[in-house]
């Protein structure tokens, strides 16, 4: 079965997603990295959350960000986009997900963690390169459901050290996974990527 175009509302505004609609009460939100650098819900580390995510049965719902593709409004410094994340989160729910992921790449990652303070519906987070040399993450703190972050070695937006320093903050039991010689981008490590995710989907079964 292939993802069917949907719109939703956040607030007033109209956002476009992309849907895989799969049984059972599992489901993913799953977010982009940055509107003004390029990002979108077609990212290829996005398609590789997508694609891992619906091996294992889940239902995933990817979308832009206001102001991004078909989606209304405008960039809003990540305000907002908390908000979207949070109708889509909620939209999954009607759908009649009782079993939700939250997985942000970059960008994405870092609006997640920003969102989830508000958000009482999210089971187990998941963060790809959460680029804590180029965002605020002083405001995020104690996140229980942050499970798994990845990062490359090589990654200067998303450094592994500094990350290292920072889960402590957000969840001394989360787990870090460094994958050697991948940068921000994760250009000829995507194959990587993918076994790290579904082995972390395997050994935490829903």
């Amino acid at each position: 079965m292939a993802e069917k175009q949907i719109h939703f509302l956040s607030g007033d505004i109209e956002i476009e997603g992309l849907l895989y609609s799969s049984v059972g009460d599992k489901g993913v939100v799953i977010t982009h990295p940055h509107p003004l650098y390029g990002g979108n819900m077609y990212n290829n580390v996005v398609e590789v959350l997508v694609r891992i995510y619906q091996l294992e049965g889940y239902t995933t719902l990817r979308f832009n960000f206001r102001g991004v593709g078909l989606s209304k409004g405008a960039y809003d410094s990540g305000i907002g986009e908390q908000e979207d994340v949070r109708a889509a989160l909620q939209y999954l729910a009607q759908q009649g997900k009782k079993i939700l992921d939250l997985a942000g790449y970059s960008f994405g990652s870092w609006v997640n963690a920003l969102a989830i303070s508000e958000v009482d519906t999210v089971d187990r987070m998941v963060m790809i390169s959460p680029p804590v040399a180029f965002m605020d993450f002083n405001s995020v703190g104690l996140i229980p459901q942050i499970q798994l972050v990845v990062a490359g070695s090589r990654d200067d937006i998303a450094p592994p050290e500094l990350i290292k320093k920072m889960l402590p903050t957000w969840n001394p039991r989360a787990h870090l996974k460094v994958i050697d010689g991948a940068d921000h981008f994760y250009l000829g490590y995507t194959g990587k990527l993918e076994s790290v995710l579904t082995a972390y989907l395997k050994d935490h079964g829903a």
